[in-house]
């Protein structure tokens, strides 16, 4: 036989593709978008300078004027070292890869990013998850087993947690990798809506803790640029995985050019914090509706029937994103991204409707 069935593997066969569900003609707040534009100026003079780019040539893989841009905006100690991924996806992709040696086990909180469970299984890994508290924490008892129990290879968590939205407690992750054999990975997507709360400080003081990052949520996610931050002996490893090109030379120009005007997108993310903060008010007052407490620049929402509202925002035009179904935890939650204040306007207006 030659067919898919008889050669691809069984884990394989068995996974669903990652869905993204088709937006034109919404208002779309269901994949954590930055919803601004650039500014005018600044986006001519991105034009202006994608026109220089020389597309008959490969860019430099090593990526030096990214990379500096990158350590700048994000603050970056030129003692850790850097790793460009075509988006975090990818980043994600090749420490699953590399760690994934015979028989290793990854471990991950549940709910979480679906994709650490996709790349362990793309990987040949052996995922195990550990289900959060009721209200959203880091059940760390369970965690600390997990990973001694199954001598886990490589630990992921979410700081902020996608798609509860709310941070982990800091001094629970740090005792974590402390106690773990392997490899912990903290993924700060959401790190800029978070107040400040990150673990870049800890990075290089543990020896097996990485960090990775990704401009998409900064309003940049078009671009499909993320960052693994680790020590270098980490780093060089990762590297023997990475594609030597993996990153176009458009999205490295159009990367470095506006993480240089970093106020400009900083001014977009106190916005977009602002609108959050009116916008879990605004559901707090809706009733049938619990939100959750976010640090991202979401918010997850329980409903009465999450399969009811989220067809019936979608006939009014609004695209959110529903978990029911995915996980006991998320039993009839919605996840809406934080829009302008005019899309987050148009959102209350039906949800109050559909409910």
């Amino acid at each position: 036989m030659k067919s898919p069935e008889s050669l691809v593997r069984r884990e394989i066969l068995d996974l669903k593709a990652y869905h993204v569900a088709p937006a034109e003609g919404f208002v779309k707040l269901d994949a954590m978008e930055n919803p601004y534009r650039l500014p005018a100026a600044l986006a001519a003079e991105m034009g202006a300078r994608l026109a220089e780019v020389a597309i008959n040539r490969y860019p430099d893989p090593t990526a030096p004027r990214l990379k500096r841009a990158l350590r700048e905006a994000m603050g970056i100690p030129d003692a850790l070292g850097v790793m460009i991924g075509n988006g975090s996806d990818e980043v994600l992709q090749i420490i699953s890869l590399a760690l994934a040696r015979p028989g290793a086990t990854v471990v991950a909180p549940e709910p979480s990013f679906v994709m650490y469970r996709m790349c362990a299984i793309a990987a040949g890994l052996r995922y195990v998850g550990v289900p959060l508290r009721a209200d959203f924490s880091l059940d760390e008892e369970a965690m600390l087993a997990a990973v001694r129990v199954e001598n886990a290879a490589l630990t992921w968590l979410a700081y902020p947690n996608n798609p509860t939205g709310n941070l982990f407690s800091r001094e629970a992750i740090l005792r974590l990798v402390a106690a773990s054999p392997g490899l912990v990975v903290v993924d700060e997507a959401y790190y800029a809506f978070s107040g400040g709360a990150s673990l870049l400080d800890e990075v290089g003081r543990h020896p097996n803790l990485v960090l990775v990052r990704t401009v998409s949520k900064l309003g940049l996610a078009g671009l499909r640029v993320g960052l693994a931050i680790g020590p270098y002996d980490w780093l060089e490893q990762f590297e023997k995985l990475r594609p030597p090109y993996n990153v176009n030379a458009l999205s490295m120009a159009a990367a470095e050019l506006v993480l240089g005007h970093r106020e400009a997108l900083d001014e977009q993310t106190r916005r977009i914090v602002e609108e959050r903060a009116r916008l879990e008010k605004a559901l707090d007052a809706l009733p049938g509706v619990r939100r959750h407490p976010s640090a991202a620049n979401f918010i997850l929402a329980r409903v009465p029937d999450a399969p009811a509202a989220f067809e019936g925002l979608k006939a009014r035009g609004i695209l959110v994103r529903t978990f029911h179904g995915s996980h006991p935890l998320l039993a009839h939650c919605l996840r809406l991204t934080v829009g302008t204040a005019e899309e987050n306007a148009r959102l209350l207006e039906a949800l109050a409707s559909v409910l």
